[in-house]
């Protein structure tokens, strides 16, 4: 039959190409392949099929080329005689239609990975401009009743009969009513010419591997029809909710699209989900009719399969979905919500007050993620801290008022977090307004109420008294209110229906033992509707979903007869302090992410955004024992309120901290110096390399780093090789990074250690050569820059025994790995069994307060000293010695490193496993918590994932967890987080990385 039709292609297009067979229910379809590399769809319409029906599918695609040439709609080609259809002759000699579309590049959505935000909104908005631009189209054929209309689509009542599960019949008799209960509506709309089939089978998604994802195609108009317009994104929409994990958010990014591009009135965003859940019921009926029809086709089970899914497990209240869709639309969140909001804007200064007296003067005091440190671990907060909350604003009883849609971390309780993990989406942001008062204060209707709701609501940190009114405008509008945390004895006097005149006295403030265990305080809400949300108010919410609550829960300020911007929280906008930096700042200091994401508070190996966003820190090696250690706070206080001077004078915390790094050292180590960071020490490394040798060259490992003065850069490759870099000095050489995965020795060769050892000999021998003589070699323990390479065993020993034949010192620089990050080894020479002249320590060492230390011998202290006096203005600070000492207290007394050992093999062994089941993966090293994955195009040629590793890190940011890259083509996920790290926070790292990595296939 093919050849045939490879006949019917060269005889009237002239293209020779070979075909295989695609899907269609009744027509034949070919993927044509050219010699070129240029492909098309052949389409062989039915013997039967009628050529009006392609017609219309042509000249649709002829006006849409015409109008909107950007939308990706596949072109029609013409033959050789410039026709768009074709009659030919089959095998049976029937005549059958032909015609000739471009092949449009991607695969199907139902196929297509990840399903992002971006990528919904993009579909919406490509949907919404094909609905736009068919508008103006008409055809004949388009008045069509067939199965596949949704207007037309409660043909399936009298077909339930073929779904015999009593629940799936029932369900599905539901949305039947529903449809019924709009139908009018619907029909009452304006019709047009839509695609009416946009599902995910005929949607295309490009971009593969590391590639951003974009809409390539709409195909298939076969089941174009005339009908409102609301019936092409409900469709549409049908297919987007299907296995997303929040799908009410998946709705609301595609719908926002569609609005953008054609906009909607709030009308029809009401009929969208009975539409599609329309949609899927017509589905359903009909696979499962066919099913019937072929019980041995295993694809027409698994095809129905994730609409069932859906339509038996979703929880979506109708009412809540659609205030979502037209809150993300910037419509109305309810029909009478602007008249509301203007009958509040009216009888501003009106309203009764509700603490009993006039509010415009009370102090305002912020529990903001920015400006507060309530709680302070912010992953938990204790009912004793909570009864203290606000204390500082505390003024002998006087009011005083917390911000609306102001973003707290004070609620930590698992319900608020929306996943398993501590840095899963979390609810933040307060939708109320608080005013913090004596318990017992007296509160007061603002106007005419019923009691809709009284309760205690007796768990730890929830309400206690709460009671909820409804309020009527004079237009007959009802809204209400909440006020939270009274005296549970409210419920003994108030009972729903009670009418309550406005200015009444009704409730009092509850003490902590009363009000959920706060600090007394009216938490005082406001909502348009409670249609969704009932009796069970959230009192704050994700801050990815502004946009809604900011609609439904309005700033309550009128009825406290305050202006809005009084109690509306500002917080600090991200995108002016980019401009400010972009501003003040040189451009080569570079922001990670190409959107920068914004941290304000830390605590141990989390990270909290402007608005309490959590991230899991998988990154950052400074706070090596966690951010914001209570310990460290302690210590930096206390010392900072005695005094804060430097080495020349005597001071016991420099020596105590002397012999606490000098107890975690051989020895051969008996001098310390400290300075203001690892660059320092680095660059003093080298003064004292050359005081002990009298030679100035140095041989140090390719792509090393070791700092950012003039002498550090000098030995590190990793910036004089940058593009724009000084390049190499005369008196340095380089020599291979010993990597045995990539390296000129692999894996496989037992002498690897000694052949990337005897790579010195050269340098040395050079060094000699050009007169510098050999000074000294430097390197990162484990080079990190590098790529996180662990040195095959015994090649640092043999590099040392080296250098220090040819007379040279030899220097570790464990910024990166000392300090017992690796777990098994306090620093990572021990793990080499060398033993190094000179040890760098850096900027772990403080935890984030700047500083660094070297030690060394006495015998090479001796040298140094013998030229001028060194003295490092900071280093050694009283401040920083205690800090110092601190951190290092710490490790031991909280098992750190230990911990470092455990999560670390751990996330080894979870890393090697992902190896297996992803190519991209093409090696994983690592020892404790210093970790590198190597991602790879292919395994076998190991060229480098660069943009894999940039996507990867992306994508990883969105899952809320923050990873480096480093290597010479950056192409190697560096984790290395504080030692703090749970075993829960390792699976979170490992079961994202695996979803993202799958990605990519």
């Amino acid at each position: 039959m093919n050849q045939r039709w490879q006949q019917a292609l060269v005889s009237h297009w002239g293209i020779n190409a070979d075909l295989t067979a695609l899907d269609g229910e009744f027509d034949l379809n070919l993927l044509a392949r050219a010699a070129s590399g240029k492909g098309y769809v052949l389409k062989v319409m039915r013997p039967d099929c009628e050529a009006g029906f392609v017609d219309m599918q042509v000249s649709a695609l002829e006006h849409l080329a015409a109008r909107a040439p950007d939308l990706p709609f596949p072109a029609v080609i013409k033959t050789t005689s410039g026709a768009s259809t074709v009659w030919h002759t089959d095998n049976n000699g029937r005549k059958r239609l032909l015609w000739l579309l471009e092949r449009l590049p991607g695969r199907s959505y139902a196929a297509a990975r990840p399903k992002t935000p971006d990528l919904m909104f993009e579909l919406g908005r490509v949907l919404g401009t094909t609905d736009r631009v068919l508008e103006e189209y008409d055809h004949p054929n388009l008045d069509r009743d067939f199965k596949w209309n949704l207007t037309q689509s409660d043909w399936i009542s009298a077909e339930l009969d073929v779904i015999e599960d009593t629940d799936r019949r029932t369900l599905i008799s539901d949305i039947l009513q529903q449809f019924a209960n709009i139908k009018d509506d619907l029909n009452a709309l304006p019709r047009q010419a839509i695609h009416n089939d946009v599902n995910d089978y005929n949607i295309l998604v490009d971009g593969k591997g590391a590639e951003p994802r974009y809409i390539s195609g709409l195909i298939d108009l076969g089941d174009m029809c005339n009908a409102p317009r609301i019936c092409d994104l409900a469709i549409a929409a049908a297919y987007v909710v299907l296995d997303v994990p929040q799908p009410e958010r998946a709705l609301a990014a595609f719908v926002s699209g569609y609005h953008g591009a054609n906009p909607l009135t709030p009308q029809e965003v009401d009929l969208l989900w009975p539409l599609l859940q329309m949609r899927l019921a017509v589905s359903v009926v009909v696979s499962t009719s066919v099913a019937r029809e072929k019980p041995d086709d295993p694809y027409v089970e698994i095809s129905q399969a994730p609409a069932w899914r859906f339509l038996e497990n979703n929880a979506i209240h109708p009412a809540m979905l659609g205030a979502r869709l037209r809150a993300a639309c910037g419509l109305p969140v309810t029909g009478s919500a602007p008249r509301i909001l203007r009958f509040l804007a009216q009888e501003r200064g009106n309203f009764a007050e509700i603490m009993g007296q006039n509010l415009m003067h009370a102090p305002m005091g912020s529990l903001s993620v920015e400006n507060a440190l309530w709680p302070r671990n912010p992953l938990h907060l204790p009912i004793s801290e909570a009864a203290h909350v606000g204390e500082e604003f505390e003024d002998n009883g006087r009011i005083w008022l917390g911000y609306y849609f102001e973003p707290r971390l004070i609620y930590t309780a698992p319900g608020f977090r929306n996943g398993p993990w501590q840095a899963s989406d979390r609810r933040t942001v307060h939708l109320a307004v608080d005013a913090f008062a004596p318990a017992g204060t007296q509160l007061y209707t603002p106007m005419d109420a019923t009691v809709h709701v009284v309760e205690n609501r007796d768990n730890t940190l929830d309400y206690g008294g709460m009671v909820i009114l409804a309020h009527d405008t004079p237009e007959g509008d009802r809204f209400y209110t909440l006020f939270g945390h009274l005296e549970p004895e409210v419920c003994d006097h108030l009972k729903p229906g009670q009418k309550i005149a406005k200015g009444q006295a009704f409730c009092r403030l509850g003490d902590a033992t009363q009000n959920g265990g706060w600090a007394p305080h009216l938490h005082f809400q406001l909502a348009l509707s409670v249609d969704g949300i009932g009796d069970d108010w959230p009192g704050v919410g994700d801050p990815d979903e502004n946009y809604l609550w900011a609609a439904l829960c309005p700033n309550p300020a009128a009825l406290m007869n305050l202006p809005d911007a009084k109690v509306a929280y500002i917080p600090t906008d991200k995108s002016e302090i980019l401009a400010k930096r972009r501003a003040h700042f040189g451009n080569n200091l570079r922001l990670s992410y190409a959107d920068p994401v914004m941290l304000v508070r830390g605590w141990q190996h989390h990270l909290f955004d402007e608005w309490g966003r959590p991230y899991l820190d998988a990154y950052n090696n400074v706070p090596h024992v966690g951010h914001a250690h209570p310990r460290i706070q302690a210590v930096a206080a206390d010392q900072l309120s005695r005094m804060n001077s430097n080495t020349r004078y005597l001071h016991p915390a420099q020596t105590e901290f002397a012999e606490k790094i000098l107890s975690k050292l051989p020895a051969p180590f008996e001098v310390c110096f400290f300075v203001n960071s690892g660059t320092e020490a680095n660059e003093l490394a080298l003064r004292l390399a050359r005081a002990h040798t009298g030679a100035k060259g140095m041989v140090t490992p390719d792509h090393g780093y070791h700092g950012n003065t003039t002498g550090a850069i000098d030995i590190s490759a990793y910036k004089f090789n940058a593009p724009g870099g000084v390049g190499p000095s005369d008196w340095v050489e380089l020599v291979e990074v010993a990597d045995d995965y990539r390296g000129s020795f692999g894996r496989d060769d037992p002498d690897r250690a000694a052949k990337f050892a005897g790579l010195v000999d050269g340098a040395i021998a050079r060094l000699h050569d050009n007169g510098h003589g050999l000074a000294g070699f430097i390197a990162e323990t484990f080079p990190s820059v590098g790529g996180q390479i662990i040195p095959p065993a015994g090649y640092l020993k043999s590099v040392y025994s080296k250098i220090r034949a040819a007379g040279g010192v030899c220097i570790a620089d464990e910024v990166q790995t000392g300090l017992g990050r690796l777990g098994a080894y306090y620093f990572a020479f021990e793990q080499q069994n060398a033993l190094p002249d000179i040890v760098v320590l850096g900027k772990p060492i403080g935890n984030g307060h700047p500083m660094g230390v070297l030690v060394t011998t006495r015998a090479i202290a001796d040298s140094f000293a013998k030229g001028p006096e060194f003295f490092s203005t900071f280093g050694g600070s009283t401040l920083s010695c205690r800090i110092g000492k601190e951190v290092l207290d710490i490790v031991d007394d909280e098992g750190l490193q230990e911990n470092a050992r455990r999560q670390g093999a751990r996330l080894l062994d979870g890393l090697r496993e992902l190896q297996k089941k992803h190519a991209v993966i093409g090696d994983v090293r690592g020892i404790g918590l210093f970790v590198g994955v190597e991602l790879v195009k292919d395994p076998a040629s190991r060229q480098e994932g660069t943009k894999i590793a940039s996507y990867v890190k992306d994508r990883m940011r969105a899952k809320r967890i923050l990873l480096g890259s480093e290597g010479p083509k950056d192409n190697i996920l560096k984790i290395r987080p504080p030692l703090t790290i749970t075993g829960e926070d390792v699976e979170m790292l490992l079961t994202t990385l695996d979803q993202i990595l799958a990605e990519l296939d």
